[in-house]
């Protein structure tokens, strides 16, 4: 049954989020095959997408599209609708697939609604550490494990730079993931340590909970961070790419207030944005 342009308020869209992330999230953790295998590469041969990957996508655009058929939508695995309601719909049905194509635990779904080019709603579902993360623009942000109430979210008291727990994630295009590399071996003496889970939008995440200070990653796109940013920011963390610039596919950084004021011009300084 679907829904009127008029009924767009963060929390509705916010609550289609959630069922949908819900149930892209079950058809994965309960629908892996044994035999998993390669479906297609992407812009590397070890930058892969599974037959999962484009069922959780079938599912999540179909259950949005059923009840909001004015929306538009952008999918990682090649959704792409303009819509007419002024709200468009940012998913990524499986972030973190290599991952999930190794039987390792940190992946997620992550579904994002823009309204008129601002992003207001975004769940990212982590089925396999039982977690679904939440936020509404200007509402906060929450953690809900399976079967309790949701609670608030916090970033950490920003430490030092030298203190901070920083996340990064790594191009699948070699030479891209090089000079990714040279980044970090410059970055890791002036910081606690670096920790690569391979899903950014768990990494956002888990800066928006204080389990991370700080992320940093180019060659991001808007499926990858859109929901996990906009939890990281109704959290308390500082959100941005380059200085002065909002996170983009050059660069993006979320962190603690304080670690975001140190980390973003070093990060800049050590030409995290290019090759």
């Amino acid at each position: 049954m679907s829904e009127t342009t008029a009924e767009s308020s963060p929390e509705q869209l916010l609550d289609l989020a959630l069922q949908a992330a819900d149930r892209a999230g079950r058809l994965l953790r309960d629908g892996r095959p044994a035999d998993l295998g390669v479906a297609a590469t992407k812009s590397s041969p070890i930058d892969v997408v599974t037959e999962m990957d484009l069922a959780a996508e079938k599912l999540i655009v179909g259950f949005l599209t059923e009840r909001r058929p004015d929306d538009g939508v952008l999918g990682e695995e090649g959704a792409s609708v303009s819509g007419s309601s002024g709200v468009r719909w940012i998913v990524d049905p499986l972030d973190g697939t290599v991952n999930y194509l190794y039987g390792l635990p940190q992946w997620a779904v992550s579904i994002a609604a823009e309204r008129d080019g601002e992003v207001v709603a975004g769940v990212v579902a982590a089925p396999m550490r039982g977690e679904t993360y939440r936020a509404v623009r200007g509402g906060g942000a929450f953690r809900q494990a399976d079967g309790a109430r949701p609670e608030p979210m916090r970033c950490r008291p920003a430490p030092t730079l030298d203190q901070a727990l920083i996340g990064t994630g790594f191009n699948y295009v070699a030479s891209v993931r090089t000079a990714q590399a040279a980044v970090a071996q410059r970055l890791i003496p002036r910081v606690r340590d670096i920790r690569r889970s391979g899903s950014a939008a768990i990494d956002l995440c888990d800066v928006a909970g204080g389990r991370l200070d700080g992320f940093y990653e180019r060659g991001l796109a808007p499926w990858d961070f859109s929901a996990g940013e906009l939890i990281a920011r109704e959290a308390g963390a500082e959100t941005g790419g380059r200085p002065g610039r909002r996170p983009d596919p050059e660069l993006a950084v979320v962190a603690s207030p304080g670690v975001f004021a140190a980390l973003q011009p070093l990060l800049d300084e050590l030409g995290a944005w290019h090759d």
